[in-house]
């Protein structure tokens, strides 16, 4: 009696198979999702540069530097983006400025970038991170040493 050679594959190999593609998922989804999370702190802490060049400009012209958030109604105010992205919905931070503490608006500003409010992004969060901030002084600061490279 002849055997016929079946053509396919048997369940051991498709069980092989399914068993390194759920290794490689394991292995790659972590990484993306962290390199996700460094490209959005990215476009917080380009917000903030951006926003702290706008207030030097401010600054050199008038003096002083000037406090703005969301929900400013100052014409002055309204020039400085309260986001961090091309739109307020696609921005995963928002971003604000303040007096320093213990000082006045016309000594030294720091910016906030807040990560997703009600009025940018709402879904996306930074557990480690949390808010990025950044002073006219140069000085950095987050919830981490590494959220500032």
């Amino acid at each position: 009696m002849r055997y016929r050679l079946a053509h396919g594959f048997t369940m051991i190999e498709l069980m092989v198979v399914l068993i390194i593609a759920a290794i490689l998922a394991a292995v790659a989804i972590p990484s993306y999702q962290e390199s996700v999370l460094k490209a959005r702190r990215s476009e917080g802490r380009a917000a903030l540069m951006k926003g702290m060049q706008q207030q030097e400009r401010y600054y050199s012209l008038h003096t002083t530097y000037l406090a703005f958030s969301s929900a400013s109604t100052d014409a002055e105010a309204k020039k400085f983006s309260w986001f961090s992205g091309a739109n307020a919905k696609a921005s995963f931070y928002e971003i604000s400025a303040q007096a320093c503490s213990g000082k006045t608006i016309r000594d030294c500003v720091v910016l906030i970038a807040q990560p997703g409010t009600g009025k940018v992004n709402a879904s996306y969060r930074d557990p480690v991170c949390g808010a990025l901030s950044l002073n006219s002084s140069g000085e950095e600061s987050a919830g981490a040493d590494r959220c500032w490279p």
